[in-house]
């Protein structure tokens, strides 16, 4: 693998680690360990991703928050903070408002990267959106499984399952085979 992967660590934020939150996602804890081990290779390569509620909700997304009303929170509002493990580091964020994340902030963040490693929750969400759209913009996208967790296992199950008929656009790997192509 290229030394100019990028890895992108999407949504990894207390919303959908909080076992309290309506959109806690329960593999948070064995995606966050996967992302952890990944970031020492990508020192200075990586790019973490938040998702927030927009300030009005319009289109597909007004009847979308009717359906979780108690989400409609400001952007600097503690929920959608990274959770501490990703906090504070010099990575950029980038904030949206939508589940996929790839878009000119995205990909002015990872400037000169053919290949992103895609990580984070949820698998069926945000990470399946991002992955796809950047995919369809011309980068190599590698999702390791281990890094990125589901709102079921049957769910992140599907969701590998989908990426991995983009081959290959994506490819569906672990963190012990980025780690080692990142050696190679």
């Amino acid at each position: 693998m290229s030394g100019d992967a990028h890895l992108v660590v999407v949504d990894m934020q207390r919303v959908f680690a909080d076992a309290d939150s309506a959109w806690a996602t329960p593999g948070y804890a064995s995606a966050s360990a996967g992302v952890r081990r990944l970031l020492p290779a990508f020192r200075g390569r990586t790019v973490f991703t938040r998702f927030v509620a927009p300030a009005r909700p319009e289109g597909a997304w007004a009847p979308y928050y009717r359906n979780w009303p108690d989400q409609l929170r400001p952007a600097d509002d503690p929920i959608w903070d990274l959770t501490p493990e990703f906090a504070g580091g010099d990575a950029p964020v980038v904030t949206a408002t939508t589940f996929g994340k790839w878009g000119s902030d995205l990909a002015a963040a990872t400037s000169g990267a053919d290949r992103l490693i895609v990580t984070g929750v949820s698998t069926d969400c945000c990470v399946l959106s991002t992955a796809l759209a950047a995919a369809d913009a011309g980068r190599f996208v590698v999702v390791p499984e281990d890094a990125c967790a589901g709102l079921s296992e049957a769910d992140h199950r599907r969701a590998l399952e989908a990426m991995a008929l983009y081959a290959p656009l994506i490819t569906i790997s672990s963190v012990d085979a980025v780690l080692s192509m990142m050696e190679a």
